[in-house]
């Protein structure tokens, strides 16, 4: 996750900016006083414990004595708790308040780094040896975090140490090693158990390969993996990976391994696989004749591991898949190995003010390495497009948008097709599984390539024209509605007459998207006449106009009093049913609303209250 940075006042902003640049953070900012931000907030207590709850990584722009106060009634776990730090206003010190070996302490040093600041570190351990034993360094994993206390308060003592195995970062730090110390630490990729006064690091040097048919049960390859490092003697914390063919790149079984041992799934095309002929001890004729490679399990693992990798255990099988294990001199980083299953994040970010956007939407944007979308979508959603790779598209280019942004992920990227209002109503969403559709029913070039069809996709929500019309003027939707485009671009002229036909005699609310163009002037006027042979003329109708957005007009008139020139594309109309009405508030404002029925409720007193009138 991002790295939070808090800020009270506008005059942090700046300092904020230089944060968020050297440690790709987001500005959270206090809706009252600070003027731009990724994010705002009202309540900043409240703020900071939720964002300490979902685990974000804090860098308060205050007091550190504000954020203690703050935080004191969350601390529980130490082991659990996210970074937390404070940096002083004039940006001369960084103090890390928590989670010091969990990335609050080379978050200080970078941001102190950055600002050419002091860095506040006073973990023991740190300062002492240069090296934090219960935090180390990627590539690596404490088997037993456990004991990690006692270990440094035993070299913190003066204990010397005993390293068995060999890691450079152990080696070049100030830990004083010992053939014959107290301590021990030992590094190893193979299932150890630890004796008193022993830390067991353990390196992510083992590549898991990984094929299968098509449509394998999950638990047969999980089984299957877990024998053979259990056969083996080898740790599973040393996986770096779970490693296939892109012709997998959607299998659930080859996803379902790397979600047991929590670790990443990566995908290599053939001809990287086929590379590693030469090292097999199964290659096959049968599988190059299928995929074009001698073998998937055993190439997927020396791939990974690297030509200084070898084979540690040969191709092994159950009854649909077959797994081998590669070791690698040193940790590998799966991220730098073969590509991920790419995924495509469909999000409707509402009507593009940061209030009304999700977090969860925010946060699939954050995490995108690509985003697609019209221009003005994207130049809506400020500075989170920093950082990413635009693709910008014109009004009118839908599917062009929709299709490049799938073929995107089908390169392994993770992409964010940005809608207005909802993903799902009127949006690209759809479009995006018919495009899938068509790759699967025809098979004639109308869909996608077969990479953009082995995606991820998921489908966040936003807030809806809809909504947003309907929250702005009081609950026209309160009871039966549904939605009508009038736009005759995609939908035939008579489909749309008879739609509105039948909803006017349903006496639905109407939300009418699209409701007038240039060339288009007839459609709303048409609607109009046919609403009004089913309810009042002072029906309330709802126009609503760049919802959240500069320019916001929001007006109730009477069905009746409807003009087609008071309308335009970026407008929404909500017609009421014929229950529909008006009420004053005791400001003067005019609110409208659909009533559900709650008068006629037994033990209502609003029905006691009518029946006594």
């Amino acid at each position: 996750m991002k790295p939070a940075i808090v800020i009270l006042n506008e005059a942090a902003h700046p300092l904020a900016g230089r944060i968020a640049d050297a440690i790709n953070g987001e500005i959270h900012g206090a809706r009252s006083r600070v003027e731009t931000a990724d994010r705002f907030f009202d309540n900043a207590a409240a703020h900071i414990s939720d964002l300490f709850l979902s685990g974000r990584p804090i860098i308060g722009l205050m007091a550190s004595g504000a954020l203690i106060r703050i935080l004191a009634p969350h601390l529980s776990d130490k082991h659990a708790e996210p970074p937390m730090l404070s940096v002083s206003e004039d940006g001369e010190s960084v103090v890390p308040l928590l989670g010091g070996h969990h990335g609050a302490n080379a978050l200080a040093q970078t941001i102190a780094a950055a600002l050419g600041a002091h860095a506040a570190i006073t973990t023991a351990g740190d300062l002492r040896f240069g090296v934090a034993l219960d935090a180390p360094p990627e590539g690596y994993v404490l088997a037993n975090p456990q004991a990690a206390k006692q270990v440094m308060a035993s070299l913190v003592a003066g204990e010397s140490v005993r390293l068995q195995g060999s890691a450079a970062w152990l080696e070049q730090s100030g830990v004083p090693f010992d053939d014959h110390g107290a301590v021990t630490l030992t590094v190893t990729d193979r299932i150890h158990g630890p004796a008193d006064n022993e830390l067991v690091f353990v390196p992510r040097t083992l590549c898991l390969g990984m094929g299968c048919e098509r449509g394998t049960e999950p638990e047969e390859a999980v089984a299957l993996a877990e024998s053979v490092l259990a056969d083996a003697g080898l740790a599973r914390q040393a996986l770096a990976g779970v490693f296939s063919i892109d012709l997998k790149a959607d299998e659930t079984a080859i996803h379902a391994v790397a979600d047991h041992f929590g670790v990443p799934a990566r995908f290599f095309d053939a001809a990287t696989l086929e590379a590693e002929a030469d090292r097999l001890e199964n290659p096959s004729e049968v599988v190059f004749s299928e995929v074009g490679c001698h073998g998937v399990a055993e190439g997927a693992a020396l791939a990974a591991a690297g030509r200084r990798g070898q084979l540690d255990v040969a191709k092994q099988k159950s009854r649909r898949a077959t797994c081998a294990v590669a070791r690698a001199p040193e940790p590998v980083i799966a991220e730098h190995a073969g590509r991920t299953r790419g995924t495509l994040m469909i999000v409707g970010i509402g009507p593009g003010s940061d209030a009304w956007r999700s977090p969860e939407v925010t946060d699939f944007v954050a995490r995108s390495t690509d985003l697609v979308g019209y221009s003005l979508y994207l130049d809506l959603l400020g500075r989170l497009t920093r950082g990413k790779t635009r693709h910008d598209f014109d009004l009118g280019k839908e599917e062009a948008r929709v299709r490049h942004a799938m073929e995107l992920a089908g390169e392994g990227k993770t992409v964010s097709l940005v809608c207005s209002g909802d993903a799902g109503i009127y949006a690209m969403a759809t479009l995006a599984l018919e495009l899938l559709d068509r790759g699967a029913a025809e098979g004639n070039g109308h869909g996608v390539s077969d990479a953009a069809r082995r995606i991820g996709i998921v489908v966040s929500p936003g807030i809806s024209a809809l909504q947003a019309a309907a929250a702005r003027t009081g609950a026209p939707l309160g009871h039966d509605f549904c939605t009508i485009s009038l736009s005759d671009l995609l939908t035939p002229w008579p489909d749309i007459q008879r739609r509105v036909r039948a909803a006017a005699e349903g006496d639905f609310v109407i939300a009418f998207y699209n409701p007038v163009s240039k060339r288009r002037r007839t459609q709303l006027a048409f609607a109009r006449e046919v609403l009004l042979e089913h309810r009042p003329f002072e029906t309330p109708v709802v126009l609503a106009t760049n919802l959240g957005r500069d320019g916001e007009t929001v007006r109730i008139v009477p069905l009746g009093e409807l003009k087609v020139d008071d309308v335009d594309m970026l407008t929404v109309v909500i017609a009421g049913s014929s229950q529909s009405r008006t009420v004053a508030g005791g400001d003067g404002r005019v609110w409208a609303y659909t009533p559900r029925g709650y008068a006629a409720k037994e033990g209502s007193v609003i029905g006691d209250k009518e029946a006594a009138e």
